[in-house]
């Protein structure tokens, strides 16, 4: 058993700003991860906001979380619970009511060390900025996706991020480097190409992290999140959905070539497309 407790990966999926999407995209490379074969838990550290849970689908099933469980309230099996489309993917939900000074280093330590030993990847879906509950769920981070939009305020905020983990980990503070994935979410070729939002070059010369994927901005993902189900479940021929389990297959170390979403050309542009250029 102790070999694949070393072997299981934690992973932070961290952003400066809400709202760019890290909550999607925990529950997408998740369900990705998960139909894969990995054995995955999603843990939600946004303590009083709690949406992890509604973006599975599992709200209603919520009664125990990981403050019960940091607390000794509850045990771990009791607030784990199992994604009901796959078998191998499980959710320890926040609370939404506690104050978030109930999280302490000592007990997220032992809910991820607890967590390691039964998953081989524990994805922790952080709140958004520099506070105290974002470096909490970074701190025992192997990995991070740092999720951004193409857009100058967002990716600002992203570069604070990655000096936080460089700094805030306990990896960092051993001397040893965390392996950091850029995830580009709510990309639009179109107004990229106006000069509306960053290019991907942009936002890569910027952050100078490698690109874990570009997630392409669509209906599907609100719809997703809507009915909550993981994007990667629901239509999986959908572009943001293919995006994302490409990018879980990169996660794994496949080595697959990134496509850039191109603008879909409509009706009107074909028609007076010729007489622009």
């Amino acid at each position: 058993m102790a070999e694949t407790a070393s072997m299981a990966k934690v992973l932070v999926v961290t952003s400066g700003k809400g709202g760019v999407g890290k909550t999607t995209s925990t529950a997408a490379l998740g369900a990705a991860l998960a139909q894969a074969g990995q054995k995955v838990a999603v843990v939600d550290f946004d303590v009083g906001l709690r949406n992890l849970d509604l973006v599975m689908g599992a709200e209603r099933r919520v009664v125990f979380d990981i403050i019960n469980v940091v607390q000794g309230v509850a045990k771990m099996s009791q607030a784990l619970i199992r994604d009901k489309r796959l078998e191998t993917l499980w959710l320890l939900p926040a609370s939404q009511t506690r104050d978030k000074d109930a999280l302490t280093e000592e007990g997220v330590g032992r809910v991820i060390g607890e967590l390691k030993e039964r998953f081989d990847w524990v994805i922790c879906d952080s709140p958004a900025g520099i506070e105290r509950g974002a470096i909490l769920a970074m701190r025992h981070a192997d990995a991070a996706v740092i999720v951004t939009n193409p857009e100058v305020s967002s990716v600002r905020d992203s570069d604070r991020i990655i000096g936080m983990l460089d700094a805030k980990t306990k990896k960092a503070e051993r001397g040893e480097r965390i392996d950091k994935h850029l995830l580009i979410t709510r990309y639009d070729a179109a107004r990229a190409l106006r000069g509306e939002m960053l290019s991907i070059d942009d936002v890569l010369e910027i952050l100078s992290t490698p690109l874990l994927g570009i997630i392409p901005e669509s209906q599907d993902v609100l719809r997703a999140s809507n009915v909550g189900t993981p994007v990667t479940l629901g239509n999986r021929m959908s572009a943001p959905a293919r995006a994302y389990i490409e990018a879980a297959r990169r996660l794994q170390g496949e080595d697959i070539s990134m496509t850039v979403p191109r603008q879909k050309r409509g009706f009107l542009d074909k028609l007076f497309g010729r007489r622009a250029a």
